[in-house]
């Protein structure tokens, strides 16, 4: 097998024939490569076979637990020299047989940190030794490749701690790694997730020498006094304000040495009258010297974010074709649904981007920016408003979703929340449009981006008058869940109609009271760890939830908003579908040498309505493709539990099967001894589906 090479992955339109020889049969970083292409050059899987393939292995990667039956699997497994690199439900990291799904080695940490939901490791070797980074939580391992042994000689006995360097007063603790770093000469280069309420840590970019672990360069997402973009933040606010932050991560173009960050919304997301300004870096794509952590050049996306809009996904590199010249680009998705492409050197918009004057707040104290920007090409690849016309024909309680529908705010981008009970109706909703998962690009420039067309409300609420005091005074255990909890889990401890977040109102029949002060201390799966409240803060909302009353001396620490929103409340009727006209659910390829899209269909089904007569609706969906030079492209990412082969020419659906579990996770393709394979993590645990641990691998038999 041959070993990949850097410059090998950077693809170029027009080099890669179909009938060329694939220069690897790797995996060999985060969705594929640097490039974050999720492609592959491999051959020997093609429309003319794919319908052959069989399970070729299962893996029991452990860690599900079986009583809150939420525990995910997000990774996106490399695979080099025959050997799969993953993390299991439990985010232990763990090394397979690529060809058999035989267990090497896997960790078994227990570090007092919170471990969250891992979208896999990175990999480096300088020929000889050979590195997997793999987050734990906070803490940041160096593991030796072969044997899963943490490498004493990074950091303290081969592992740092991302806080370092992020605490300050009155901020929470919450830190994790969620996914990969890139890897560039002699550096890690690091982002982290942070928590969304206004206690939050900042979000600053960090490079490590990835032999020691020590830090060798930073850049503020929130500028420094001094730095460029500090005039668009009140002033000191890069002491008082935290988010901002590269949680989806970065793509690198090794051959320029240049980084592509995006970044997340300030903290808190939703409302901004603290931060008044157009709050640079946050809700931007930066371009940085790997080497130095220097700002090349920058775009902002969404201007002073107040709906949580942030870049949810890793950049795509790839070359395009305009006016018969090759141009290296890079371009993000967004959640709204719309896709900028820039020259990867300068950062000029390939396509035209118009600023588009958008609604003012009605919310005392707000100013939201009285632009953004929108761009003209490619069209976007979802529906961008909810009108009356595109109530689903088969909706339950029609007369009460219409009545909604005319009273709230809808039919516009960027409408602010407003108080409660008015309400914004977000289309699409408030995770995408696009997520985490990304876009996969082919060699001819051709993008392929899943997105969900589901239609999201919520509003603002005020926060009790006493949670927004700065000083120390009696809080209950209900009006602590208010101010810190009910933003997800809902006022009355409803929860979110999918699932998303878990109803609370009977908690007392799933968890005990030790578990729960768990949960708040070190955080679960999208939960933060609740660091910023004391532990007698704590013991109050749990004994709130356990219908006990208790009051506590509390202070709001860092930054407390004066309102806090309803939750992110997914729309479905009584039956439990969307309300929103179908499909739900949507793949998109879109041609990025001229902007056009290719076709569009359906991302998953309902067999209940299918068998009805249905057509395919789609469905809610997590996850992103993988795209092979054998024309295929390969993605589970829906609530139905299946995994399909599409040609990517025509969008036609060739093969599928049944998963253990949802594999809301992107697919790794890769040869071992010149046989190809594709392998998903089967995690399952979002959108009321059941959990799973296991790793599948597919082959021809």
């Amino acid at each position: 097998m041959k070993r990949f090479t850097y410059p090998a992955l950077l693809l170029t339109v027009g080099l890669l024939s179909l009938t060329d020889k694939p220069a690897n049969t790797d995996w060999p970083e985060y969705n594929g490569g640097p490039d974050r292409n999720h492609f592959s050059p491999l051959t020997q899987l093609n429309a003319g076979n794919v319908a052959g393939l069989q399970v070729a292995w299962e893996y029991a990667s452990g860690g599900v637990d079986t009583l809150k039956n939420n525990t995910q699997i997000q990774c996106n497994p490399l695979i080099i020299n025959g050997v799969l690199y993953g993390v299991s439900a439990g985010s232990q990291a763990f090394a397979l047989d690529a060809a058999t799904g035989k267990e090497i080695w896997k960790t078994a940490f227990t570090d007092d940190t919170f471990a969250m939901n891992s979208r896999g490791v990175t990999y480096w070797t300088d020929g000889r030794e050979a590195r997997i980074f793999f987050a734990y939580g906070s803490l940041l391992y160096a593991l030796d490749a072969r044997t899963g042994k943490p490498v004493a000689s990074f950091g303290k006995g081969g592992k740092i701690n991302l806080k370092e360097g992020l605490a300050r007063p009155g901020a929470d603790e919450y830190v994790v790694s969620n996914t990969p770093g890139v890897v560039y000469k002699n550096l890690l280069i690091m982002g982290h997730r942070v928590s969304e309420i206004a206690p939050a840590l900042p979000g600053d970019v960090r490079a490590y020498d990835l032999r020691t672990g020590k830090l060798v360069w930073t850049f503020h997402t929130i500028p420094h006094p001094g730095e460029y973009g500090a005039d668009t933040w009140p002033k000191d606010s890069y002491r008082n304000f935290g988010g901002a932050n590269n949680w989806m991560g970065m793509a690198i173009d090794r051959q320029r040495g240049i980084v592509y960050v995006p970044t997340g919304t300030a903290a808190f997301d939703l409302y901004g009258s603290t931060r008044p300004g157009q709050n640079l870096f946050a809700n931007c794509l930066i371009a940085l010297d790997a080497a130095t952590g220097k700002r090349s050049w920058h775009f902002q996306t969404i201007h002073h974010d107040i709906w949580d809009r942030d870049i949810p996904a890793p950049p795509n590199l790839f070359t395009v074709v305009q006016d018969g010249k090759k141009v290296d680009a890079v371009s993000v998705l967004s959640k709204q649904g719309f896709l900028f492409v820039f020259d990867r050197v300068t950062g000029q918009p390939l396509f035209p981007i118009e600023e588009r004057p958008m609604p003012a707040s009605t919310v005392p104290g707000e100013k939201a920016w009285p632009t953004q920007p929108i761009p003209l090409k490619p069209a976007p690849f979802t529906r961008q408003s909810f009108p009356e016309s595109d109530i689903n024909d088969f909706v339950t309680d029609r007369d009460t979703i219409l009545a909604q529908l005319r009273r709230w705010q809808s039919g516009k981008e960027f409408f602010p929340l407003p108080l409660s009970p008015n309400r914004t109706v977000f289309f699409p909703g408030t995770d995408g449009g696009a997520q985490w998962g990304g876009a996969a690009v082919d060699e001819a420039g051709i993008m392929y981006v899943p997105a969900k067309q589901i239609p999201v409300t919520m509003a603002l609420v005020p926060t009790p008058a006493s949670s927004v005091s700065a000083q120390a005074v009696d809080r209950t255990g209900s009006q602590l869940y208010q101010t810190n909890c009910a933003s997800c889990h809902g006022q009355n401890r409803e929860g979110s109609h999918d699932g998303t977040y878990p109803a609370l109102a009977s908690i007392s029949q799933k968890r005990n009271e030790t578990s729960v002060t768990q949960v708040l201390a070190k955080g679960q799966g999208m939960m933060p760890a609740f660091t910023h409240l004391k532990e007698a803060e704590r013991k109050a909302i749990v004994d709130f939830l356990f219908g006990k009353t208790t009051s506590v001396a509390s202070n709001t620490g860092l930054n407390t908003a004066p309102y806090h929103h309803t939750g992110f409340t997914r729309w479905y009727d009584r039956a439990g579908y969307p309300v929103s006209r179908p499909p739900w659910g949507t793949l998109t390829a879109i041609d990025l040498n001229t902007g056009e899209h290719r076709w569009q269909v359906p991302l998953g089904e309902y067999p209940e309505l299918v068998a009805k007569g249905l057509p395919p609706t789609g469905t809610d969906n997590y996850g992103a493709p993988a795209v092979t030079a054998g024309g295929l492209l390969f993605i589970a990412s829906s609530r139905d539990e299946l995994i399909r082969a599409f040609d990517r020419k025509t969008g036609r659906e060739l093969w599928r099967a049944k998963l253990p579990a949802a594999g809301y996770a992107s697919p790794s393709t890769y040869a071992v001894k010149g046989k190809q394979y594709v392998v998903i993590a089967c995690g399952g645990g979002k959108l009321k589906t059941k959990s799973g641990d296991r790793y599948v691998a597919f082959a021809l038999p």
